[in-house]
């Protein structure tokens, strides 16, 4: 089965569950292989957030994951509606913390999704699918996966009383996730309420957004929309908590009383087996680069880091200052005395050497076209350096201003631009090089 992505931009607004804030939420088509990743272009840099299950921060009555300062509150109904309509790819950006409650199911996301048109790409979707059962228990719930080759869930919904318990099993596939999953309200206990309001959550909770329970009565602005809607729901937050393994998944999951807790201990249980399955010495998983994306006007040290596979003592560039148009960026470097090249090159008299000068310029020239060309997992390499001039000296305390422009490209693996550094307004080194993009599996 192909990747897909949406054709098409597409925005929803309403009001946050937990924080209350009002929202904009906004998806946008993206290439094969980039995944999902979410945006809070509210925070300065306009952070990205990759939904993994090692973000998880908070899991009280939702699922919460945090990449340094940025955080996404109750992100399972929009990685739901994603994986049930089978979206790979797709860049969602939100200007607050946590996506709009809208009615309180997945419903409003799936329409959003078909509104912008989903559409396949050229590469082959790649699933997990399990090879042996996997299963966590927490108190009276318990969710055993076991391997199958589609993703099925047999799922028992029950209160502590046992007046509501309900049991649904189903095979999950865009069909059957959108005409009897998506449109299955959050509920509560009544009694819940006020104790989750003292937690600072449900600050924009209303009957307009979930289905409240109190005692052997249903609480509800209109009726149930299934007779087992409880049960459903508890579906539909296990297809958003699984979709944090990071691929979609081939298993059989019977959850017993499932909750996000359990869900994201599970989808961890997953994950550690998913990394027992590839080849070679067990490594620590870390999370594929993601290259900068077109709506990336400048990038921070962190996304710098994301984009070049280098490291100190060899990280040329502080930051990007900004893009122009797709061929052209600006970017600084800020020359210290703690450069380490300082201690030799010259103890009496420290200048920065021009080799690292001329690399400063290839880093920045590389970023352009993985930009360009927004592939996860691939490395421009420096491949040729011609006209290069040297003029003037750069000492300890200098900023770099590093000005890169692509002149040429050829098959988005081969490159030339044309590049130059100056320090206050003054042309310092230059050079038009040469560098080819390659992926792990090329170098």
């Amino acid at each position: 089965m192909k990747q897909r992505t949406l054709a098409r931009e597409v925005s929803i607004q309403g009001s946050a569950l937990h924080t209350g804030e009002a929202v904009t939420l906004t998806m946008k088509p993206a290439p094969a292989d980039h995944g999902i990743v979410f945006q809070r272009t509210d925070l300065n840099g306009a952070p990205l957030i990759i939904p993994r299950v090692d973000l998880v921060t908070d899991l009280v009555r939702a699922t919460t994951i945090q990449s340094g300062h940025a955080k996404i509150h109750t992100v399972e109904h929009v990685l739901s509606a994603l994986h049930g309509c089978g979206i790979d790819n797709v860049l969602i950006e939100m200007n607050a913390s946590e996506p709009p409650i809208m009615d309180g199911s997945a419903k409003p996301f799936v329409n959003l999704i078909l509104q912008g048109e989903p559409v396949e790409q050229d590469k082959e979707r790649e699933y997990f699918t399990l090879d042996t059962p996997v299963s966590v228990t927490r108190g009276d719930s318990s969710i055993i996966a076991l391997p199958a080759d589609e993703l099925k869930i047999s799922c028992t919904s029950a209160d502590n009383r046992g007046i509501h318990t309900q049991h649904l099993s189903l095979t999950i596939d865009p069909d059957s996730y959108i005409t009897q999953i998506a449109a299955s309200r959050t509920f509560t206990i009544y009694e819940d309420i006020e104790e989750l309001l003292k937690l600072g959550k449900i600050k924009g909770g209303s009957l307009d957004c979930a289905v409240v329970i109190k005692g052997d009565k249903i609480i509800s602005k209109e009726p149930l929309r299934f007779k087992d809607e409880f049960v459903r729901h508890k579906i539909l937050d296990i297809v958003g908590d699984v979709m944090l393994l990071g691929q979609p998944l081939k298993a059989h999951i019977v959850a017993t009383r499932p909750g996000h807790a359990i869900n994201a201990e599970l989808t961890k249980a997953l994950f550690e087996r998913l990394q027992e399955k590839k080849k070679g010495p067990k490594k620590k998983e870390k999370a594929r680069p993601l290259p900068p994306l077109p709506t990336e006007t400048s990038l921070d040290i962190r996304r710098v880091l994301d984009t070049i596979p280098h490291r100190y003592p060899f990280v040329m560039i502080d930051r990007v200052v900004e893009f122009i148009g797709e061929d052209e960026l600006v970017a600084i470097k800020n020359v210290t005395i703690n450069e380490p090249y300082f201690t030799g090159h010259f103890p009496t008299n420290p200048v920065m050497p021009g080799v690292l000068q001329l690399e400063a310029m290839a880093q920045a020239a590389g970023i352009i076209m993985l930009r360009r060309t927004a592939q996860a997992g691939r490395t421009a390499f420096f491949m040729s350096a011609d006209k290069v001039k040297f003029r003037k000296p750069v000492r300890p305390g200098d900023q770099i201003i590093i000005n890169a422009k692509i002149t040429k490209v050829r098959g988005d693996k081969l490159a030339a631009a044309e590049c130059n550094c100056t320090v206050d307004g003054q042309v310092v080194s230059s050079a038009e090089l040469m560098f080819a993009m390659a992926g792990a599996d090329e170098e």
